[in-house]
């Protein structure tokens, strides 16, 4: 993974243009987030999804098309909600921001003064405010003050394509440590959050330490942290407090698993030609260039990839062992389907695999236990006695 695109001058233009038209001519792209980036490292056997989210396809417009539209997202109170909290937590200079960043991660040094410096990160399109971005980076490391980088641009390439994240804040050390910082909407109660969301918010952090590292890389004296900051309401109220996140499990896994990702050029030169994912085209149509690539279903789609309907439907229709899950897949070896699966637990697989052949047991061991429970006689349970209130 690099920090910038590649640096040829032919490959680039060939591959935009057949993302392009694997778009469609009148959609523009789609920008990849950490949070795509974070679902994409879950499941990275999934060449679908890699095509889609590094052509920059609309995976929601798409789905709704295909008649199979995402389910999930958030509401507009809870954005509205979100945002409202956002610009509590950053407003006078971002001092309450500074003053948990101080206390939580950083106590021994120089509390933050009024004076903090909060670069402007304004500049024109994405590649304008990465630079920009990094230009402040280095500025606020040889500087030596608290500095508050306020939805800073961070860029990172993953599968040939380059990525523009936003993290909500970046602060920069007097030692010149930078730090991640997560601001939610969920609730902290008694200095503890949903577990579900928390790991959700440490896997999205992961993606935003991994471009910062990038870029560290070529400053001298900067140096990442790999503990966020997540910053939600406290308890029931709209106060901000804090807790410190540990990801380096997170960061591990996201860059292994960003690592094997298949290249997007790659992915494109093995479809045929005119083939396009416009949702201006038909149902039909577009189903048979979804088809084209190959998919790696799994039940946890449904929470992280607006086409997890139109995945699911498919291997239900094919009958495969992908929709009962990873674990059941995983246990299952070279049984890909649920009717083999069946058949080895009746006694018609092969003999020689050992998979077959402890379904077949386990089968028979059900059986048994059904007809034991069935023959043994059935313990009279007397009634209870009407309540005399």
């Amino acid at each position: 993974m690099s920090s910038y695109p590649p640096s040829s001058t032919t490959q680039p233009t060939t591959l935009r243009q057949r993302l392009a038209g694997l778009r469609g001519p009148a959609v523009q792209p789609r920008p990849l987030d950490a949070r795509a980036l974070a679902a994409l490292a879950a499941n990275p056997g999934c060449g679908r999804r890699a095509l889609l989210d590094g052509a920059g396809v609309d995976k929601n417009a798409l789905a709704t098309a295909l008649g199979s539209p995402a389910a999930f997202g958030q509401s507009q109170f809870a954005i509205v909600r979100g945002n409202s909290f956002e610009a509590k937590v950053k407003g006078d200079g971002g001092a309450e921001l500074l003053r948990l960043v101080h206390g939580h991660l950083d106590p021994a040094a120089e509390p933050p003064g009024a004076g903090a410096r909060v670069p402007d990160l304004t500049a024109a399109g994405p590649e304008g405010r990465a630079a920009r971005t990094a230009l402040a980076l280095r500025e606020a490391t040889a500087a030596s003050e608290w500095t508050l980088l306020d939805h800073p641009m961070l860029a990172l390439e993953v599968a040939g394509s380059p990525a523009y994240l936003e993290p909500d804040a970046v602060v920069v050390h007097p030692d010149g440590r930078w730090t991640v910082v997560e601001i939610k909407s969920f609730p902290m109660i008694d200095a503890a959050a949903d577990a579900a969301k928390v790991g959700a918010a440490a896997r999205q952090a992961a993606v935003y330490v991994l471009a910062l590292e990038r870029t560290a890389e070529k400053l001298a004296g900067a140096e990442v942290g790999h503990t966020v900051l997540l910053v939600c309401p406290k308890d029931f109220s709209n106060l901000p407090t804090a807790a410190p996140v540990d990801i380096r499990r997170e960061r591990a896994v996201t860059r292994r698993q960003l690592d094997r990702l298949t290249r997007v050029e790659e992915l494109a030169a093995a479809l045929p030609e005119g083939l396009t994912f416009d949702p201006e085209r038909t149902a039909e149509e577009l189903a048979e260039a979804v088809s084209a690539v190959d998919a790696a279903y799994a039940p946890e789609c449904l929470a992280a990839c607006e086409l997890a309907f139109h995945c699911r439907e498919r291997a239900r229709a094919a009958d495969e062992v992908t929709a009962l899950g990873r674990s059941v897949r995983g246990e299952l070896g070279a049984l890909t389907t649920v009717e083999e699966a069946l058949a080895a637990a009746s006694g018609a697989g092969c003999a020689e695999d050992p998979t077959a052949a402890a379904l077949h047991r386990a089968a028979r061991l059900r059986a048994e236990a059904l007809e034991l429970a069935a023959a043994r006689p059935r313990r009279h349970v007397p009634e209870s006695p009407e309540c005399p209130c």
